[in-house]
């Protein structure tokens, strides 16, 4: 095999500390072929979906591949913008006001970079330009707060299989979760609090998650119980009591239980309740994109309305607000902790006259 290298290093180029933070991914445009491409990747992970490899190949292929695609494909163009997709733009966003954040005490000695776990940009292609740019020290960082072996360790899995093709490996960390962050708990709160406002508090709070099959709780994945923590944290940071929030799991796929209460059936029996009146946020998602924006903020709403509902509001994620930015720096900061951000300059001139004078100029 022939490892990926790099002949154009020289030692006298300053090791790069590199963050990459990443998110799940968008189709490249609101059309079937497309969406096509996208699930194809993203529902092809064994980390998405646990089934036998060859069943799934035939249901796959077979049946979601041939109707999923159009429909997925026009509840995109309703979330689509000038900028492309939401979840993109938003990460687009966030890397940059992160870079500016390092820059300003390490000048570009941390690069800051944003790739997707499927689609484009991708991790590999990313990695690439980081390391060819002379990123020696690596920080992966997936913009899950809660870990679940389908987002977190599928990202993991992506750079792994990546490394294994290199030929030189950066000095590595990886944050596989921050669901109880003291930073990511305070931009919570004051997001929810600066909504409240300017529109006001409603009866009950509605923390919605991303589902996953029950079965992964149960195999020991922990996301169930971080999320609960996270509500749990936001609601005390808020000053809320148990009765007037709730934890709940939407997007679920397919017919086997999902982690419950499903968030489309809590928002559907709420009016029956005497609850008129609710707010949803989704901690699980750090950028808005099409489950926050059409899935809450459109198709939930329309449930509980129909219900009897009479006052719905979605609270915007954290996207790239000053406050998620400073809790992501805080986490980073932490993270890189102990890496030199270069070589003294003497050990560099040093190195670099050490390999002139045994290997020739490279």
């Amino acid at each position: 095999m022939d490892y990926r290298g790099y002949p154009t290093f020289a030692h006298n180029q300053p090791d790069k500390i590199g963050v990459l933070i990443t998110n799940l991914g968008t189709p490249d445009a609101p059309d079937t072929p497309s969406l096509r491409r996208y699930l194809k990747e993203f529902l092809s992970d064994p980390r998405v979906v646990e089934v036998p490899r060859a069943l799934w190949w035939i249901i796959l292929n077979g049946v979601i591949l041939r109707i999923r695609p159009k429909r997925s494909a026009a509840a995109y163009r309703t979330v689509w913008t000038d900028r492309g997709s939401p979840l993109l733009f938003h990460t687009e966003d966030q890397a940059r006001e992160l870079q500016a954040r390092f820059a300003e005490h390490y000048g570009d000695n941390v690069v800051v970079r944003y790739a997707m776990r499927y689609g484009s940009p991708s991790m590999a292609q990313v990695t690439d330009e980081m390391l060819a740019s002379g990123v020696r020290k690596l920080v992966l960082f997936p913009l899950y707060p809660q870990y679940s072996a389908a987002t977190n360790g599928s990202t993991f899995d992506a750079l792994a299989k990546d490394f294994t093709a290199r030929r030189w490996l950066p000095d590595f960390r990886f944050i596989s979760h921050y669901h109880d962050d003291a930073g990511y708990i305070r931009a919570c709160a004051e997001q929810i609090s600066a909504f409240w406002a300017e529109h006001g508090q409603a009866e009950k709070l509605i923390f919605s998650y991303h589902g996953v099959p029950l079965k992964y709780l149960q195999k020991g994945d922990p996301y169930h119980c971080e999320c609960h923590k996270t509500s749990r944290l936001i609601a005390e940071a808020l000053g809320l009591s148990k009765e007037q929030y709730l934890t709940t799991f939407q997007s679920r796929f397919g017919r086997e239980e999902w982690l419950k209460p499903y968030t489309d059936e809590t928002l559907k029996a709420l009016p029956g309740l005497g609850i008129k009146n609710v707010q949803v946020f989704c901690p699980g998602f750090s950028a808005d994109c099409l489950e926050t924006i059409e899935e809450i903020g459109e198709e939930n709403r329309d449930y509980f309305l129909g219900a009897g509902g009479e006052g719905y509001a979605y609270i915007p994620a954290l996207n790239a607000s000053a406050s998620h930015i400073d809790a992501l720096h805080a986490i980073v900061q932490r993270e890189i902790q102990g890496w030199e951000l270069q070589r003294n300059p003497e050990q560099t001139a040093e190195l670099a006259k050490h390999r002139e004078e045994n290997y020739g100029t490279f």
